[in-house]
C-alpha cells in the first residue's frame, strides 16, 4: 500500500511543479531582464484606482498560462501623488509604465464605459503601429469614435468585450 501512495504522491508533486501559471508582475516591481514567456501588459483604465479591477478578472482567466502579466494598477497607489514630473512616486510609476510597454509582446487596452482613461489614450497612440494592441472599447466610452478611428487606421485588433478580448488571448496562449 505504502509503495502506491508513494507513487501517487511523486506523480502528484510533478504534475504541479510542471503545471504553467502565470506570473504577475505590478508597479513597482522590477521587470524581468530576460524571459522567453509571453508578456501582456493590462493596460486601460484604472482611473487611480477607482475603474473596475478588471485587470483581476484577466489575471484570474489566465491564471494557468506560462506567460508573464505586466499589471500597472498599485496596491498601494496614494491618490495624494501629484501628477507631475518632479513627483517621485509618480515619475516612478509613469516609467515603469512605459518600460513594462516597451518589454511587452502585446498590450491590452480596455477603455471602460464609466471612465475617460487619457493615460489609455496616450499609450493607444504610441503603440497603434507595433501590432502589440488588443483594444476594447464597448458603446459608451466618451471617446469610442476616436478609439475606432485609430484602430482601423493602424489594423489593431479590436474587441466588444473583455470576454471577447479573453476568449482571443485563451487562444493565443495555446
Amino acid at each position: 500500500m505504502r509503495p502506491i501512495i508513494l507513487s501517487l504522491a511523486l506523480i502528484l508533486l510533478s504534475l504541479s511543479v510542471s503545471a504553467q501559471k502565470v506570473t504577475v508582475i505590478k508597479s513597482p516591481a522590477p521587470l524581468p531582464a530576460e524571459d522567453k514567456r509571453l508578456k501582456i501588459f493590462l493596460g486601460g483604465s484604472i482611473d487611480m484606482g477607482n475603474a473596475e479591477d478588471w485587470q483581476a478578472r484577466v489575471t484570474k482567466e489566465l491564471s494557468e498560462k506560462n506567460i508573464i502579466l505586466f499589471n500597472p494598477r498599485r496596491d498601494d497607489w496614494n491618490k495624494d501623488w501629484k501628477p507631475v514630473s518632479t513627483e517621485p512616486n509618480f515619475r516612478k510609476q509613469v516609467e515603469w509604465e512605459l518600460e513594462a510597454l516597451e518589454k511587452s509582446d502585446l498590450i491590452i487596452m480596455y477603455f471602460t464605459p464609466q471612465s475617460q482613461s487619457p493615460i489609455s489614450l496616450l499609450e493607444l497612440g504610441l503603440y497603434a503601429r507595433t501590432n502589440k494592441l488588443m483594444v476594447v472599447c464597448p458603446e459608451g466610452y466618451w471617446r469610442k469614435g476616436n478609439v475606432d478611428i485609430v484602430c482601423e487606421k493602424y489594423n489593431v485588433k479590436r474587441y466588444e468585450s473583455i470576454d471577447m478580448l479573453i476568449n482571443a488571448l485563451k487562444e493565443k496562449t495555446k
